[in-house]
């Protein structure tokens, strides 16, 4: 009832009203093909977005492979979505060689980079459910002082975070040759090594469920492990544009949770590591963008990874804005990523301070 309401509605040029009855007749039946391909069109028609639309053909298509209309539409959409991905990467490479040839010594973008640090660790901590504020968790970074009424957990998942980025600073970041699975195990071990030090570096022994997602069997970890580093060093893998290797890294590692606790941070750590290495900042992803985050994770599970590498791109594109502000490219607004400050406010408060030893990723105090 809802599609054919939809079908008036779009009749009568009232695309708002059908797009909402589409929203229903989806949150209905979330799997009909009829309603993905229709619900596509519309966005194609009304929006112009040819990548929502393009992940509903794909989704109508995933249920019924011989769907005519999803066909049709796909084959129009698909090469659009192909050329506005390719531009997306180009923009963000660009970007980073911009900051590249900055120098590394300006004050600004050495202030940045120390903030970029701390926002890091408030948000991937953040997205686990962590509540400690931007402020509290430069605090504890900074004089390893406790902060009154958090939990001991709270503080030990923050200090756990800055021992594993310390550790990609002087290690892994001038590391020559593959990620290892030793390394993987090492950044694990020090993101937990605070929180529940017998769990930390050790692949997990009993079955897991994450929502809708359920990881592979214990006993499967070893193996799926051994073909991820594989596929991590081998030589396809690592002549892909960076974005996309480090957001397909992240996700196929998360997908296997081999560990019980601390997937999601060691994902993200393994994606910035990546990216650091090409010279790119490590990618923030907001606590405030979390469920944006799990929703194109499990269109990944779903089949269609896009959406997670589009996510990831767009993030890393966020923390190259930042930089370049840093450096006085004007043609980027002021930005904002902590919830309880703005980088132009912590910017102010660090005028007085020393001065970190800096990479292009993050800091190390003196």
């Amino acid at each position: 009832m809802a599609l054919h309401g939809a079908l008036e509605m779009k009749h009568s040029g009232k695309y708002e009203k059908a797009m909402r009855l589409l929203k229903h007749a989806l949150a209905l039946s979330p799997s009909h093909p009829d309603i993905l391909n229709f619900y596509g069109e519309i966005l194609e028609e009304a929006k112009s977005n040819y990548v929502e639309a393009d992940f509903h053909y794909k989704r109508a298509l995933s249920f019924s492979p011989d769907h005519t209309r999803a066909l049709e539409n796909r084959k129009r959409t698909l090469p659009l979505v192909e050329e506005l991905d390719e531009r997306l990467l180009y923009r963000i490479e660009t970007k980073r060689d911009e900051i590249l040839k900055a120098s590394g010594n300006r004050g600004s973008l050495n202030r940045i980079k120390k903030e970029v640090y701390f926002q890091h660790i408030y948000h991937t901590v953040g997205i686990e459910g962590n509540t400690m504020t931007l402020a509290q968790t430069r605090m504890i970074i900074e004089t390893r002082m406790a902060v009154g009424g958090k939990s001991l957990m709270e503080h030990n998942e923050i200090l756990g975070m800055d021992e594993a980025l310390r550790y990609i600073n002087s290690t892994l970041l001038h590391k020559v040759g593959d990620i290892s699975e030793n390394d993987i195990l090492q950044l694990h071990n020090r993101v937990l090594g605070f929180v529940d030090p017998t769990e930390g570096g050790t692949y997990r022994h009993t079955q897991v469920f994450v929502g809708d997602h359920i990881p592979p069997p214990p006993n499967e970890i070893k193996y799926l492990m051994s073909e991820f580093i594989s596929w991590l060093n081998s030589v396809d893998t690592v002549d892909l544009h960076p974005v996309k290797y480090a957001a397909l890294a992240h996700y196929k590692l998360v997908y296997i949770h081999p560990f019980t606790d601390g997937n999601g941070r060691t994902s993200r750590l393994i994606m910035n590591l990546i990216l650091m290495r090409a010279g790119y900042p490590p990618v923030i992803i907001k606590k405030e963008d979390r469920l944006k985050y799990y929703e194109t994770l499990k269109a990944a599970n779903e089949g269609d990874v896009r959406p997670f590498i589009r996510f990831i791109a767009r993030s890393a594109e966020k923390t190259l804005d930042i930089y370049l502000w840093a450096i006085g490219n004007k043609s980027v607004p002021v930005p904002e990523l902590g919830s309880d400050t703005t980088l132009k406010d912590s910017i102010i408060q660090m005028q007085g301070e020393r001065m970190p030893t800096c990479v292009m990723s993050s800091c190390e105090r003196n």
